[in-house]
């Protein structure tokens, strides 16, 4: 049987990064691999789930949602055991769910308020995931939630300014804009190293503007740049 899996490659590198960042910053424990695992299964369940409030094949949506669903919540249980205050992180999440349920209904899942919402979903994680080592959410934690929203929100407008919104000059200032002030903000605050974690997506979002290059190759260089981040952002919190 084929998997019926997510278009949106970009949201791997955000379910990845937040959470193990959050995890190695709180320290690695067992009860992180089930966690992981009912989280990455909780969200492949979530894309058919949307999917289904578009009214079209709702017995295949309907099959692959509980796939994934009823696994997912099978290996969140081990988490939740051991730290059952992790269900505040969850409800957290609610609110942006439905965030996402309204564009998926109304076929706007690019919307950029809709990005946005599974992109502060995805840090919430990351937070959760270190709360589960801490029981507590230090400043290393909130330091990683906020860098993980910076840099995928960076991601997302660079994306759109080459791929949906490639002629368009507001995006082009938006993005350019972004990406010079979120340095900025790093470099005063005095956060050099995870100013530098940050470097390769300003001079990308300059650099590359309306060169054309195809989807998979803007997917492949958005890769190497998380891959960047997230090894950049790990020496600063270890």
């Amino acid at each position: 049987m084929k998997l019926f899996l997510p278009k949106q490659h970009g949201a791997w590198a955000m379910l990845i990064i937040p959470f193990w960042l959050s995890a190695a910053a709180a320290g690695i424990q067992w009860e992180h691999i089930p966690f992981f695992f009912g989280w990455l299964l909780l969200y492949l369940a979530t894309y058919p789930m949307l999917l289904l409030f578009k009214k079209k094949k709702v017995n295949f949506y309907t099959k692959w949602t509980f796939i994934y669903l009823v696994p997912a919540l099978i290996l969140l249980a081990i988490p939740l055991w051991a730290r059952p205050s992790l269900v505040i992180f969850g409800l957290l999440m609610i609110p942006l769910f439905f965030i996402n349920i309204y564009f998926s209904g109304k076929n706007q899942d690019r919307a950029l308020l809709n990005d946005f919402s599974a992109i502060f979903v995805f840090a919430i994680a990351g937070l959760a995931s270190g709360y589960l080592s801490a029981g507590m959410i230090s400043e290393d934690l909130v330091l990683i939630f906020v860098g993980s929203v910076l840099f995928f929100a960076g991601s997302t407008f660079y994306v759109k300014t080459m791929i949906r919104e490639k002629k368009s000059r507001l995006y082009k200032r938006i993005s350019w804009t972004y990406h010079a002030l979120v340095l900025l903000i790093w470099l005063v605050s005095g956060q050099w190293l995870i100013a530098f974690a940050f470097l390769p997506s300003l001079l990308r979002a300059f650099a590359f503007y309306g060169k054309p290059y195809s989807i998979k190759k803007v997917g492949i260089l958005e890769i190497a740049n998380a891959a960047f981040f997230f090894i950049v952002m790990l020496i600063a919190i270890i």
